[in-house]
């Protein structure tokens, strides 16, 4: 009895298949498509060139190839464990949380890429027309993404509280002192601007201690955090 042939061309359509059934089941997986099409057609719009283009469909590539991932763990944790597990909710929102990094990341990207060089520095000018200069624009975004960055980091270690409600460092202080203190670097020689700009910190501060959200001591890692942070990119920024 003779064997049967293998077709070589037998792994292309069984990866089609999958690629076509995330597509069909899969809601996010749908829009991200559309979000392809789109994308691809605005960049030709704008006359980006292959390299910027190259980038785009990475990013967005890497943003299909984790929401793959994450319907196949989906599918493998609800046939392993097709009741409530905290292990397979963990599992879940693992998967969902790279998801999640991969879109930000393709919307970072995408958006440096159509602004542009020049785009960026005509919206700094709306600010302030000729007076911020593209660094201090480029360092506060980056500021903002670090502050954001160490309190997730700081909650992760904590014991208490989640995300979005309470944890070792409060958010809310963290981003209200680093752009107290921003303003304070920024606006030298102008002390009700640098005094207003520290009473609004410490009242921001002050209203989720109140409240009950988080510790004192949380409130004031946080206004550290987001103190030594502002004093380290404006103060690199003013040299």
């Amino acid at each position: 009895m003779r064997g049967r042939r293998h077709n070589p061309f037998e792994p292309f359509r069984v990866a089609l298949e999958g690629v076509v059934h995330t597509f069909r089941t899969q809601r996010h997986m749908r829009f991200h498509f559309y979000t392809v099409v789109v994308v691809l057609i605005l960049g030709m719009f704008y006359n980006l060139h292959y390299r910027e283009i190259l980038i785009l469909l990475f990013t967005i590539s890497m943003v299909l190839m984790a929401e793959m991932f994450n319907s196949a763990i989906e599918a493998v944790v609800d046939l392993v464990q097709p009741t409530y597990h905290p292990m397979a909710k963990f599992a879940k929102d693992i998967a969902a949380g790279a998801v999640l990094i991969t879109t930000v990341n393709a919307i970072v990207v995408g958006s440096l890429l159509f602004i542009g060089d020049t785009r960026l520095v005509d919206l700094s000018r709306l600010f302030r027309p000729n007076e911020i200069p593209q660094a201090i624009t480029l360092k506060s975004l980056v500021g903002i993404f670090v502050v954001f960055a160490l309190v997730v980091i700081g909650k992760a270690l904590g014991r208490r509280g989640s995300l979005w409600h309470g944890g070792l460092i409060s958010g809310h202080s963290a981003l209200g002192f680093f752009f107290a203190i921003g303003i304070v670097i920024l606006a030298q020689g102008n002390i009700l601007v640098q005094l207003l700009a520290v009473m609004l910190g410490v009242l921001v501060a002050q209203s989720r201690w109140e409240a009950g959200i988080h510790s004192l001591f949380e409130v004031g890692l946080g206004a550290t955090v987001g103190s030594v942070l502002a004093a380290i990119i404006y103060g690199l920024t003013a040299r």
